[in-house]
């Protein structure tokens, strides 16, 4: 009973979201996606939304910052949890590091 109502949940936000993807009319440019993108990474914390918020340089409107947040997360760059938003991308340079750290089995 608990796995079907999961499932139920599930499509339900799933259809939500696609309902809500039809009424975008405005998309984020490029800069706006970075600055995002850089604050999250600089936080190096569990950031809720409203924190994220305060501590981008520009004002984001709600609906653009949520559509970036959707991206970032499904790109693999984030991870949105029940408690906020953190950064989980690791850039190549810094496998690297870990890598040479690393015992070879």
């Amino acid at each position: 009973m608990l796995i079907r109502y999961k499932f139920i949940l599930i499509r339900y936000k799933m259809v939500q979201a696609t309902q809500i993807r039809k009424e975008i009319r405005h998309y984020p440019n490029l800069y706006t996606v970075l600055m995002v993108e850089d604050t999250l990474r600089e936080a190096e914390e569990l950031l809720n939304l409203a924190e994220l918020k305060k501590r981008l340089p520009r004002k984001v409107m709600h609906q653009t910052l949520i559509q970036i947040l959707d991206y970032l997360q499904i790109s693999g760059k984030i991870i949105i949890g029940t408690k906020g938003i953190l950064w989980v991308f690791a850039e190549r340079k810094e496998l690297n590091k870990l890598i040479k750290k690393g015992t070879e089995i």
